[in-house]
């Protein structure tokens, strides 16, 4: 995780370069990117190429590489679906109440306008905060569900019971252990991580730049349209 998060010091140290030339680099298996066996299921349409990231809400790597990702989504090829899913390892910093707030959120159809509001909630606002920003610790008690859901609320009009009855279903605990599983399978070792089409996880420490990160997508998603 550590080394995860110096390399992302680095890539967002490096800003969002142009893209161009870099899907032209000399990219290599296993040391940029790895082949994951077996290749995982995907949630995208037919003839679309998954892009995911893994992270969660409640991390700041991911928080602080936002910019990185809304650059990726801009810049993918038309075949590409771009998809989130939520890790939930960290349960000191609270990040299974944002998984199960997560796929509350999708089940309902929420979640893809609520992304950037909900890491303002935990990091800018403050309203979802995990972290004391006068002492640097932990807050206790941590966010709850019920938080989640009435700032769901604020941000989109539905309902908090409508809400926790989402969260609390068997499908949203279903998608809660498949989520887990298949992060594991995919050997994910920290936050914010890149798979493209359930078959390639990138290697985030190996990336000096943004500008890097999406010319590695593109060749991958290329890659994967390929077969």
């Amino acid at each position: 995780m550590k080394r995860i998060a110096l390399a992302l010091t680095a890539v967002l140290a490096c800003g969002l370069a142009s893209t161009a030339g870099a899907a032209a680099a000399p990219w290599v298996e296993g040391t940029n990117y790895v082949v994951l066996h077996p290749a995982q299921p995907t949630t995208v349409p037919a003839g679309k190429v998954e892009v995911m990231e893994v992270f969660s809400y409640a991390c700041p790597f991911c928080n602080k590489f936002q910019p990185v990702i809304h650059e990726l989504e801009r810049s993918l090829p038309p075949n590409a679906w771009m998809v989130f899913l939520p890790a939930a390892f960290n349960r000191a910093e609270d990040w299974p109440m944002f998984q199960q707030a997560f796929f509350a959120a999708q089940s309902l159809g929420l979640a893809g306008r609520t992304q950037q509001a909900m890491f303002d909630a935990v990091w800018k606002t403050g309203q979802l905060a995990t972290v004391n920003p006068a002492t640097d610790r932990l807050r206790h008690p941590l966010p709850s569900l019920q938080d989640a859901a009435r700032y769901y609320s604020q941000l989109t009009g539905v309902s908090t019971r409508k809400f926790l009855a989402a969260a609390r279903s068997f499908g949203v605990a279903m998608r809660m252990r498949e989520a887990d599983e298949q992060i594991v399978a995919m050997q994910v070792p920290g936050t914010p991580c890149i798979i493209v089409d359930g078959k390639y996880r990138i290697v985030m420490q190996s990336l000096s730049s943004a500008n890097a990160l999406v010319g590695l997508v593109k060749y991958l998603v290329t890659k994967a349209s390929a077969h």
